[in-house]
C-alpha cells in the first residue's frame, strides 16, 4: 500500500461522523462515534499504523472507478478487470437517533457484476489514533475488536481469519450476480450479529437512498449547474452534526497544505466565521431546516460560551464546547511524511475580530428568512455590539488565523463594520431598543478608515492590513457583503490587481486564487502553499457582481467558474486548496469551499438568467 492522492476518495456519513473511501475500497479514515472522536482507521495519515478497512478486486491489472448512486451519498466504487467487473457499495445508514440500533455502521457490499471475480478483505483497526491496543476475536458471524474505551464488531458471511496485526482478513470469489455484505458495528455487546440477508441489505440500501431523495427534494436551485450545487448541498449535509446542528469546517485533521511540510491542522470543529456563510448558502437553495438547525446550534450551544465584555472564541466543538488543546501525534508519519500529525486547534485562543461580522449576517438572515429575533437574544446581541464600539480599533490575527503576528487587517475591519450594520438593520427592521447612533457612528468611523487606511494608493488597491503592500482575496469579500458597490472604482481596480498572476503581484494562476502572496511567507510557516478553492470561488461572485455594468466581467467570471469547476475531484468534492499540479491539499472536504460554490453558483446563474 501506498498513500492515495486526497482527490482520489470519496465521503460517507450518517450526520455524526463521515468514512473516506479511496478509489481502491479502501477506508482509510473513520473517527468513530462523532467527528472529533480518536480515528479507528487513520492510514490517510500513516500508512503502516494508521488502521484500513479495504475491500478490493484481485488480478495484476484492475481498473478503478467511483461514483455516488445519482442524488444521495451512497458511495460505488467499481473494479473492473479483465474478465470481471465488481462493485462496492459503501453507505452508513440515516435518519436515525443517536440512541437507534444501527446508527453507528458503516455498511458495504461487494457485488459481482461480471464473470467471477476474486475479493479481499483486509479490517485491521487502530483504535485512539493508534495509540490504543486491542484484542481481535473470530466469532461465529464475524469478529470483534475490544479496545479498553470502544468494542467494535465486523459482521459477515465469509470465513474471517486473523492477520497477526491486529486485524482480520478474507479471500473468496463471487460468481455473477452473487454478492457479500460486511457490517462495521458498535452494536455487539453479546457478540457480532448476524449479518443482513440479502434482501434484508437491498432494504437497508434503499432505505438509505430513499432518505437522500427524500432530502435532496427541498432543493430549490435548477439553474445551470444543478449537479454541482446538488452535490455540494449532499456534501455539506454530511458534515453537519445532526444531535446540535453545527457544522464542521473538514472531517479530516492535518491533511498538508504543503507536501512533507508543517502546515497541517484539526478542521472538525465548528468556526463561528463559518455562520453566515453557511445560512446564506442553505437559505438560497431552499434548505431552511439547516439554516435553522445551526441558528440554534449558536443560540443554545456557542452562546453559553459567550462573554460579552471579553472576545468571543473563534471556533468550537460540534457540541459548543472551547476546550480545543491542541497536541500532535508524534508517533504517526503524517500523509506522505507530512509532520507534524495535529489533534485540536490552538485558533481557539486567538482573537480573530472579524468573526462578529459573519455573526451577525447570519442572525439578520436568520431574522428574515427563518425567525423573528427573541428579545433575549437580542440584548445578548445588543451587548457584543456595543463591545464591538469600544473595541475594533484593536489588531487581531485575521481570518487566516496568523499564529506570528497580530495586524490591523482591513478584512476584519469590514465584517465589524458588517456587524454593526447588520446590528442597525436588524434593530430597524423589528423596531428592537438600541444605541443606533453610537453604532451608527461607529460603523461610519471604521469605513472612513478602512476607505483611507486600507487603501494602497501606490497598488490602486485594498492591501491586507493597514500599511501592507500586499493584496488578500479576503478583500474580495467586500461587495458581497454590501460594505461597497461592486462597480466602485476602487473595488474594480481591486479585482484587477488580484487577477494578475503571481509573478506580476496579482494572486491568480489559471483561474485559482492565492489567498495571500504566495512569497514571501508573511505567516512564519515555511514552505507555499496551493490556491484556496473559497477564494476562487469568491472572485467568480466579485465579478458576477461587476457584472452588472460591465458584459465581459460577467463573461469573465463564467468562465473561471467553468475553470474552477475543473479541478474538483472526480465526484465533484473539493479540499481546501488545489496545488500547482492540480492536486487537491489540506483538508478534505471543506465545507467553505462548497458553500462559497453555492453561493456563486446562485448569483452567477441569476445575473446570468436576467440576460436578454
Amino acid at each position: 500500500m501506498s498513500y492515495r492522492p486526497i482527490e482520489n476518495y470519496g465521503i460517507i456519513g450518517n450526520m455524526r461522523t463521515v468514512a473516506l473511501v479511496g478509489m481502491n475500497g479502501s477506508i482509510d479514515w473513520y473517527c468513530h462515534p462523532q467527528f472529533d472522536s480518536p480515528s479507528i482507521f487513520g492510514a490517510i495519515l500513516d500508512d503502516k499504523k494508521g488502521g484500513r478497512f479495504q475491500i478490493s478486486a484481485g488480478g495484476n491489472v484492475v481498473r478503478h472507478k467511483q461514483f455516488y448512486w445519482p442524488s444521495t451519498n451512497v458511495l460505488v466504487t467499481r473494479f473492473l478487470l479483465g474478465d470481471g467487473i465488481a462493485e462496492l457499495e459503501d453507505f452508513m445508514p440515516v435518519g436515525l437517533t443517536s440512541d437507534s440500533p444501527g446508527a453507528h455502521r458503516i455498511c458495504r457490499r461487494i457485488r459481482c457484476v461480471r464473470g467471477a471475480v476474486p475479493i479481499s478483505v483486509s479490517c485491521r483497526p487502530a483504535f485512539d489514533y493508534g495509540r490504543q491496543i486491542h484484542d481481535t476475536q473470530i466469532e461465529t458471524h464475524g469478529a470483534t475488536f475490544k479496545g479498553s474505551s470502544l468494542s467494535l464488531a465486523l459482521s459477515a458471511s465469509v470465513p474471517l481469519s486473523k492477520d497477526g496485526q491486529g486485524g482480520v482478513s478474507a479471500e473468496f470469489v463471487l460468481a455473477e450476480g452473487k454478492s457479500q455484505v460486511f457490517i462495521l458495528r458498535d452494536d455487539c455487546a453479546d457478540g457480532v450479529p448476524c449479518p443482513p440477508s440479502e434482501k434484508e441489505a437491498e432494504e437497508i440500501l434503499q432505505g438509505t437512498v430513499k432518505f437522500w431523495h427524500d432530502w435532496l427534494s427541498s432543493c430549490t436551485y435548477h439553474g445551470r449547474w444543478r449537479d454541482q450545487v446538488q452535490r455540494s448541498a449532499l456534501a455539506l449535509k454530511l458534515l453537519t452534526f445532526q444531535p446540535t446542528g453545527a457544522i464542521i469546517a473538514a472531517p479530516t485533521t492535518s491533511l498538508p497544505e504543503v507536501i512533507g511540510g508543517a502546515r497541517n491542522w484539526d478542521y472538525r470543529y465548528t468556526w463561528i466565521r463559518d455562520a453566515a456563510f453557511t445560512v446564506y448558502a442553505f437559505l438560497r437553495i431552499g434548505f431552511r431546516d439547516e439554516a435553522a438547525a445551526f441558528m440554534s446550534w449558536i443560540r443554545d450551544y456557542a452562546s453559553k460560551h459567550v462573554n460579552p465584555k471579553t472576545a468571543g472564541a473563534v471556533v468550537l466543538t460540534i457540541e459548543g464546547g472551547t476546550q480545543l488543546p491542541e497536541q500532535t501525534l508524534d508517533h504517526w508519519e503524517g500523509y506522505r511524511g507530512s509532520r507534524p500529525v495535529r489533534i485540536g486547534n490552538a485558533a481557539v485562543s486567538q482573537f480573530q475580530g472579524d468573526i462578529y461580522g459573519e455573526f451577525m449576517d447570519a442572525f439578520y438572515l436568520s431574522n428574515k428568512y427563518v425567525s423573528p429575533t427573541s428579545y433575549d437574544v437580542w440584548v445578548k446581541i445588543r451587548k457584543r455590539l456595543d463591545w464591538i464600539c469600544e473595541n475594533w480599533q484593536l489588531p487581531d490575527a485575521g481570518i487566516w488565523e496568523m499564529r506570528n503576528r497580530q495586524e490591523h487587517f482591513v478584512y476584519s475591519k469590514v465584517m465589524n463594520w458588517v456587524a454593526l450594520d447588520r446590528g442597525l438593520r436588524l434593530a430597524d427592521k423589528r423596531a428592537l431598543p438600541a444605541d443606533r447612533a453610537k453604532w451608527m457612528r461607529e460603523r461610519d468611523r471604521i469605513y472612513e478608515e478602512v476607505m483611507t487606511q486600507g487603501w494602497n494608493e501606490k497598488r490602486q488597491a485594498f492591501t491586507q492590513f493597514y500599511g501592507s503592500e500586499d493584496l488578500d482575496a479576503s478583500l474580495l469579500i467586500m461587495p458581497l457583503v454590501f460594505f461597497m458597490a461592486p462597480t466602485d472604482p476602487r473595488m474594480i481596480s481591486t479585482i484587477n490587481a488580484i487577477l494578475k498572476n503571481p509573478r506580476d503581484g496579482g494572486l491568480v494562476s489559471d483561474s485559482l486564487v492565492y489567498r495571500y502572496p504566495p512569497q514571501p511567507r508573511i505567516d512564519g510557516l515555511p514552505g507555499e502553499e496551493g490556491t484556496f478553492n473559497m477564494c476562487s470561488f469568491w472572485l467568480v461572485e466579485a465579478l458576477t457582481r461587476a457584472g452588472q455594468a460591465d458584459p465581459e466581467k460577467l463573461d469573465h467570471a463564467r468562465l473561471l467558474f467553468e475553470r474552477v469547476l475543473g479541478y474538483a475531484n472526480h465526484l465533484g468534492l473539493y479540499a481546501e486548496q488545489t496545488g500547482p499540479q492540480g492536486e487537491a491539499l489540506g483538508n478534505f472536504p471543506q465545507a467553505f469551499t462548497h458553500l462559497a460554490l453555492i453561493s456563486a453558483a446562485f448569483n452567477l446563474d441569476r445575473m446570468l438568467g436576467s440576460q436578454v
